[in-house]
């Protein structure tokens, strides 16, 4: 009688739990049975281990095999025990001494060869190993994934027979190390948009506080080509903000490109997109567009033509910074911390005010009413986008040229650094006792806001907002305290013609 141990890791969220793999060789008939909560992928791995021992040239014991994956209430999916299972039965029938297992995690599935197979989660997974100072095991295809955080150790394996080799001191693997590719994301330019220079100061406004932002204009004046240059002009990701949106991404559906590392998000997600692709969910949740935009930038285009209950659940998030999903079994929380970007028309047609338009006024009022008050109230900037006019549309002459994304992203890194010295973190964050010190106004810019808040009707969460976005234009302006010019702009950026005709 035989038993061994093998440490292994499940995902939950973006948490990865601890599961300990215990392998118990008894007499008996011959037979193999894995317990422990497991999907169906997880109780088909007893087929891949034993086709991958036999064609590794292993000997696979002809006796009663009992794998218990612990903790038993934890639910277990996919492939990723593979390894750590064929281990176990490799270090109890000893082929492998289980003293080599000691201070080492392991994941990866097996082909029936025996070659090792990529896997999800590998950064959640990675992050809990290293915080216990144990070095993980993983295929080699997730080698470069893992070499991302700093301060871990992790090895990079094809195939069953390198890990074994390592283990028994043969032939050790290489230290997984980042790729070298820098490719990353090239975004659009913001030199392409003619034009629009209200927008433009917008743009680079919200860039350099993360506000939110809506546009409304017709169609063809250069909504959806301003939010999509968003991303070029934002400041850096922080070592932090980089590990938590590559974690997200590394237990969703689509996996994590390495080259996209520190590369701020960008989503667009059609209208037609579901509540639950929007939050994220399924039997074992997942993250959704508002968590796959994390630390980066979500755009709605065609705002009204979201259904409506899509709409509202991003209502929670916008002030949150996360997302909860609770399904009977259990909950999983998700970071959610994006910045929201909307386009709309004003109209149906989109053409309100002009002689080709034909909406009437209840027209216009229910595609307005698609989008909620309280979400409105949500969006820190609402702009107006007017046709371009005609003769900007002519190719631009090499003096006539707009500001690229490289001069104004020069701006909002240095307005960005000054919220950072003096609060730790952007504007848009800034919390209600933060305000108070940071956004501090004469009497008469007091007045001033009231007057505007009044004649307005706004709330007092807008008047919040509206101190934050003065202060990001301070910032721009370098200005250690909001001026009264800074607050008018502020005030002017919550301004959106409300007329039905």
């Amino acid at each position: 009688m035989s038993i061994a141990t093998v440490i292994s890791r499940a995902i939950t969220g973006v948490d990865a739990p601890i599961v300990t793999i215990e392998v118990h060789i008894s007499n008996g008939l011959p037979s193999l049975s894995i317990v422990g909560m497991l999907e169906t992928a997880v109780k088909e791995s007893k087929d891949r281990v034993r086709s991958a021992l036999l064609n590794s040239q292993f000997n696979f014991p002809q006796q009663r095999i009992t794998i218990n994956l612990a903790p038993a209430d934890l639910p277990k999916e996919g492939g990723r025990f593979d390894l750590p299972i064929a281990l176990g039965i490799l270090a109890a029938s000893e082929q492998v001494p289980m003293s080599s297992l000691e201070n080492k995690e392991f994941i990866g599935e097996l082909g029936l060869t025996g070659e090792l197979r990529a896997v999800s989660g590998v950064l959640p997974t990675m992050l809990a190993t290293s915080k216990v100072n144990k070095e993980l095991i993983l295929p080699l295809e997730n080698a470069s994934e893992s070499a991302l955080i700093e301060d871990a150790t992790s090895f990079g394996a094809r195939h069953l027979l390198d890990v074994c080799a390592h283990l028994v001191g043969q032939k050790r693997l290489d230290l997984s190390e980042m790729s070298e590719s820098e490719a990353g994301v090239s975004y659009p330019d913001l030199e392409d948009v003619r034009g629009q220079a209200h927008a433009r100061r917008a743009l680079e406004i919200a860039a350099a506080g993360s506000h939110s932002l809506l546009f409304s204009g017709p169609p063809g004046t250069g909504k959806t080509m301003l939010a999509s240059r968003l991303p070029s002009i934002l400041a850096g990701m922080t070592e932090n903000e980089a590990v938590e949106t590559a974690t997200v991404h590394s237990i969703s559906a689509q996996g994590f490109n390495v080259e996209q590392w520190r590369q701020r998000p960008f989503r667009a997600p059609h209208h037609t997109a579901s509540a639950v692709a929007m939050v994220g969910g399924g039997g074992q949740p997942r993250p959704g567009e508002i968590s796959l935009a994390h630390n980066g930038v979500l755009f709605l285009d065609e705002l009204p033509e979201f259904d409506r209950k899509v709409l509202e659940v991003l209502r929670e998030p916008i002030e949150s910074g996360k997302i909860m999903i609770s399904r009977a079994a259990k909950q999983s929380e998700f970071p959610a911390r994006f910045q929201l970007v909307t386009a709309m028309n004003p109209c149906p047609c989109g053409y309100l005010g002009e002689e080709r338009c034909h909406c009437t006024e209840d027209q216009v009022r229910r595609y307005r009413a698609k989008v909620s008050g309280p979400l409105m109230d949500r969006i820190d900037m609402l702009i107006e986008v007017p046709p371009v006019a005609k003769s900007m549309l002519r190719p631009a002459q090499h003096d006539e040229k707009e500001e690229n994304s490289a001069t104004v992203r020069k701006r909002v890194f240095v307005a960005r650094e000054r919220q950072m010295k003096r609060a730790g973190k952007a504007n848009y964050l800034l919390d209600n006792k933060e305000l108070e010190v940071h956004c501090k106004l004469t009497e008469s810019n007091y007045q001033l806001l009231e007057t505007a808040i009044s004649r307005l009707g706004l709330s007092a969460r807008a008047y919040h907002r509206i101190l934050k976005v003065a202060r990001t234009i301070a910032d721009l302006a370098g200005s250690e305290h909001i001026q009264t010019p800074h607050l008018s702009e502020a005030i002017g950026y919550r301004r959106l013609d409300t007329r039905v005709n």
